[in-house]
């Protein structure tokens, strides 16, 4: 057990490649290196176009045993990727914060799956049938409530779109159809930020992000940062390539925070997050640890849901499904979550394996779909690189 959560080996991670760049040490050479083929296939996604470049964090047994940055920032900016890069994680937010801020406040007794929705939100109304939407359904995507609808361009400000979104009529009853919603994640966002009293970026950065030690894991990055975030898309809306500002166009008319999307973050504190919640899920957190979650309540959230016909849904997170992003060979139990902009977590309990993939993909333009086929490849390849050519055979 590591004696604190502020402890994770990214510090001592950093030491070693700090070393080998002052010759004190040296990396693995690629004949001894287990992720040799990862990062010869990760370079030639790059020479492909895949992504302008990206970076790749592998957790193993508490420990960061790869980490890889690759490629530029951008079109415009040829600077190689450096492992401190911060990335716009995209739907990334709904599992590291809104799905996080929830597992806080049930541990806290302040909310219950079984919450009726309009008791927290009276506003979300209008129609008889939304008064049977519980929590549950927004965390498992079948509340009934459409994918997504354009507020940033049906509303002038962020009063305007949040009461639009509140306002937008079911599809179906809750509970009979799975559709990922980002209105779902911003109904539920208004959830926790009235159960909890305040916004909720100031409930991450204090109950979460802070104590873990995640110094570069916000909403709205200030202008200090901008230089080091890589760039995403020329926006047509904005008229402007975006760097530093939220890439999803509802979450910016929302003023940059809401639990669809919003934060920022580097690869190294995500796995600082996916340790945490790896060592809550084995029953590791120390008493008195902050932040906590009972390992009941961790297990509930990341195992598959009966749920619908066709999700692969734990509560907020995803699990290994065919065609995946999990790829082929992550163990069943894993859970995980995708960005649109390029990011993705992995985290395989059984194996205690973390993969974090964050890249730009859509810059200069969301057109890019190479990620689709990327993902699923790295995953295959980190767990060869870990578990060995049994685990994950090449013609699975």
């Amino acid at each position: 057990m590591r004696a604190s959560l502020r402890l994770v080996v990214l510090p001592a991670a950093a030491a070693f490649w700090s070393a080998c760049a002052s010759g004190q040490a040296r990396p693995p050479t690629p004949l001894t290196d287990p992720f040799a083929a990862t990062k010869t296939y990760l370079e030639e996604q790059v020479a492909a176009g895949a992504f302008p470049g990206g970076v790749l964090v592998v957790g193993h047994r508490g420990q960061v045993v790869r980490s890889q940055a690759f490629g530029r920032y951008g079109a415009d900016d040829p600077r190689p990727v450096a492992d401190s890069t911060v990335y716009d994680l995209a739907s990334l937010t709904k599992v590291v914060g809104l799905t996080s801020a929830v597992m806080l406040l049930v541990a806290d007794g302040r909310l219950a799956l079984e919450d009726s929705v309009q008791h927290h939100v009276p506003a979300f109304a209008g129609t008889p049938d939304k008064a049977a939407v519980e929590l549950r359904h927004l965390l498992l995507h079948s509340a009934g409530l459409p994918a997504w609808r354009p507020l940033h361009l049906e509303t002038p400000d962020a009063a305007q779109a949040r009461a639009l979104a509140y306002a937008t009529p079911l599809d179906t009853p809750a509970g009979l159809r799975y559709t990922y919603s980002d209105l779902g994640a911003i109904l539920l966002t208004a959830v926790v930020e009235r159960a909890a009293g305040s916004s909720l970026d100031a409930l991450l950065a204090d109950r979460l992000f802070e104590p873990l030690g995640m110094s570069r894991t916000r909403f709205r990055p200030p202008p200090a940062w901008t230089a080091f975030i890589a760039p995403t898309e020329r926006d047509p809306w904005r008229g402007r390539v975006l760097r530093g500002e939220v890439h999803d166009e509802n979450a910016a008319r929302l003023d940059g925070v809401s639990g669809h999307a919003g934060l920022f973050s580097t690869a190294g504190d995500l796995a600082r997050f996916a340790f945490w919640l790896l060592d809550a899920w084995h029953g590791r957190l120390p008493a008195g640890a902050a932040p906590w979650l009972p390992q009941d309540l961790v297990r509930e959230f990341t195992r598959r849901q009966d749920a619908p016909a066709g999700s692969s849904r734990a509560l907020g997170w995803d699990t290994p499904s065919d065609g995946s992003s999990a790829g082929h060979c992550l163990s069943p139990g894993s859970f995980g979550h995708t960005g649109f902009t390029g990011t993705s977590i992995w985290v395989d309990p059984e194996r205690e394996l973390v993969v974090i993939l964050l890249t730009n993909r859509v810059h200069p333009t969301r057109e890019n779909r190479a990620i689709l086929r990327v993902r699923p490849a790295v995953a295959d390849l980190v767990v060869r690189a870990v578990a060995g050519e049994a685990a994950c055979p090449a013609d699975r």
